[in-house]
């Protein structure tokens, strides 16, 4: 029950997580130029009214559509949302976010239902005519029973809320916020639910404490420094600095979740916390005017109605203040988990709320199919991990002359004519649902593992004449390049490689990297909580002292232009039970960073020359390896 809820709000969020940058543009317009704005201007505040009925709720359903059908789905998503709004005086974006999904699903089984039956050369015409026809229906099913459905599913929402206001009850909403944020479900409720009750509310007063109830960063804070000054576990002293920036300024919340972890009686500093908080501004009548996404004191801040800045910045001091209060006690007084141990529990509850959590046996049992094609390295993102892993086994396997294909993708595009499927552990089931065709092999790093070694092993005996022969086959083109391929020069530069680190935490050196790829041009700021989040959910560490944290899927957008910076930590980064001496930050367009990423799973493939890259001091030599 637990993992349903969470993964049916992790969907529920992940329409609206894409598009916050329109809801705080929306937000700072409507905080710069309505009457009572910063800047009252009539013409500018005519913008933020179109924008809220029609431009937030279409790309809500077009995001939905996208991830339930595609592109297709998306454009079906768009047409049938717009009978939706018609249909309604209200605001859409609950009936954005039912519309999109169902739409996408409409679509997908149309193709699947024509998949094979449509007539050569007519395959442009059934398929724009399908997406307007049914568009069109969906778009008047929309009008006539979508739209005024889910306008009284709102008003319901939002008396319910104006009860709670009314009664004075709203502050005991705090209870359950932060156990939800500890299960995942952080996302969810704030942008499945109090973001669109908010966004209704702010139509109306010009604000919402809606939206201050889950974003407020003073809770964790107040935890994260109750660890820093109090814990007796040296690791956790000394990670809790780090913590503190990632979450307050970065507006990252999950970090201190392993923090309540190690302890969860710790959990009663931030429920407290957040009923004090939203008691304070229930009495002060606060609110913000747009949604505050990330959780960071800037974010919180920008969107603070004009006059109210003292309020809003009080209401998070005195969450934090009340947080550390509780929670200090109770770190003195009480030992606790270590802090891996919490973390590797949070990356494997963050890996059951994507529905990606692996069951108690592997899926990798029984034989090596017959007759192998083709080996699938799969990641999340199929950006950097998989890529290097399918370099690597590629290369070992080039000897055996087997016309094996060896490629990378992303987990949730495996492809159909995938004989086995290499991917780790907590990705097993989304591989699985993506290939079902294809033998799954689930192992801890792509660098060095014994199931790596096994299918190898099996692949040569096979080569040698025993077992059975797989089919030979003349290689597709692969696109990951061999090792000898000359990488592009401006993937990697002078000022991207930095050696020497002292060693930190591996959020920090994870964020790290981050900044420096921001800081070089590769890319948008946001692109940094994504790589944080890639971490959270799935290991980057490869093996052999190497780590190559990079973003989600979802935020390959954020990616300026192809880069790879390097950090060099002689003493080691902790990755779970493993250091990390190399962490390599990734972005990348296409495949543009392929070539690159072969180049250094060449270099690290010889110890002597794996050696020289932890230790060597002159960024000039390991660009010089690189080239």
């Amino acid at each position: 029950m637990k993992t349903a809820v969470q993964k049916f709000g992790k969907f529920l969020s992940a329409m609206v997580m894409p598009n916050i940058g329109a809801f705080i543009a929306w937000g700072l317009i409507t905080a710069l130029f309505i009457e009572a704005g910063w800047l009252p201007n009539e013409q500018l505040a005519s913008i933020q009214g179109p924008m809220l009925t029609y431009m937030l709720p279409i790309l809500i359903a077009y995001q939905g559509g996208r991830m339930v059908g595609g592109d297709r789905g998306a454009v079906m998503a768009a047409i049938a949302t717009v009978g939706v709004i018609c249909g309604t005086d209200a605001k859409m974006l609950i009936g954005g976010m039912l519309m999109g999904p169902f739409a996408g699903l409409i679509i997908k089984q149309f193709d699947k239902a024509v998949e094979g039956k449509i007539p050569a050369g007519f395959e442009m015409l059934v398929n724009n005519f399908s997406v307007g026809i049914i568009g069109m229906i969906l778009a008047i099913f929309g009008y006539y029973v979508i739209g005024p459905v889910m306008a009284g599913v709102l008003a319901f929402l939002s008396g319910g809320v104006g009860f709670l206001i009314d009664h004075k009850l709203l502050p005991l909403v705090g209870i359950f916020i932060e156990p939800a944020k500890v299960l995942f479900l952080n996302n969810a409720i704030n942008h499945g639910i109090f973001t669109p009750i908010g966004t209704e509310q702010a139509l109306e007063t010009g604000k919402s404490i809606m939206y201050m109830i889950e974003a407020n960063p003073g809770p964790g804070l107040g935890v994260l420094l109750a660890y820093w000054l109090f814990s007796k576990d040296k690791t956790t002293k000394s990670s809790a600095p780090g913590a503190i920036i990632i979450h307050f300024l970065g507006g990252i919340h999950e970090i201190y979740f392993p923090y309540v972890l190690m302890n969860p009686v710790v959990l009663i500093a931030p429920i407290c916390a957040s009923v004090v908080a939203i008691l304070f501004y229930s009495m002060m009548g606060a609110g913000l005017v747009g949604p505050s996404s990330p959780g960071s004191i800037i974010a919180f801040m920008a969107v603070a109605p004009k006059g109210e800045q003292i309020t809003v910045l009080l209401g998070v001091l005195i969450a934090a203040v009340v947080s550390f209060l509780v929670a200090s006690p109770i770190i003195k007084m009480s030992g606790a988990k270590n802090l891996e141990e919490a973390t590797s529990q949070m990356q494997n509850m963050k890996a059951e709320a994507k529905g990606t959590a692996a069951p108690s046996a592997p899926i990798n049992t029984g034989a090596i199919p017959a007759v192998v094609k083709k080996i699938v390295f799969s990641c999340d993102a199929g950006m950097g991990s998989s890529a290097m892993g399918a370099t690597k086994f590629r290369n070992r396997i080039k000897s055996l002359n087997l016309g094996i294909t060896v490629i990378n993708t992303s987990v949730d595009n495996v492809p159909a004519d995938a004989d086995i499927v290499v991917c780790q552990e907590v990705l097993q089931e989304r591989a699985k649902a993506s290939g079902p065709q294809a033998h799954i092999i689930t192992i801890g790093n792509f660098l060095a593992d014994p199931n790596l070694d096994a299918l190898y092993k099996t692949l040569e005996e096979r080569a040698n004449g025993g077992g059975a022969a797989p089919v030979a086959s003349a290689p597709e083109p692969a696109p990951v390049a061999e090792a000898a391929t000359p990488a592009k020069s401006d993937v990697i530069i002078k000022e991207g490689i930095k050696t020497g680190l002292s060693s930190v935490t591996k959020e920090e050196a994870i964020q790290a990297a981050g900044e420096l790829l921001h800081k070089l041009g590769y890319v948008n700021e946001s692109y940094i909580p994504a790589m944080q989040e890639r971490e959270r959910t799935v290991s980057t560490y490869m093996g052999l002292g190497v780590a190559i944290p990079h973003g989600t899927a979802e935020a390959k957008g954020e990616v300026k232009k192809t880069g790879i910076v390097m950090l060099q930590y002689p003493d080691g980064v902790s990755f779970g039970e493993e250091k990390a001496y190399l962490v390599f930050g990734i972005a990348g367009i296409g495949d543009e960073h392929l070539d690159l990423l072969a180049k250094i799973g060449g270099i690290i493939e010889e110890e002597a020359q794996l050696e020289k890259l932890k230790t060597v001091t002159s960024p000039e030599e390991v660009l010089a390896m690189f080239q």
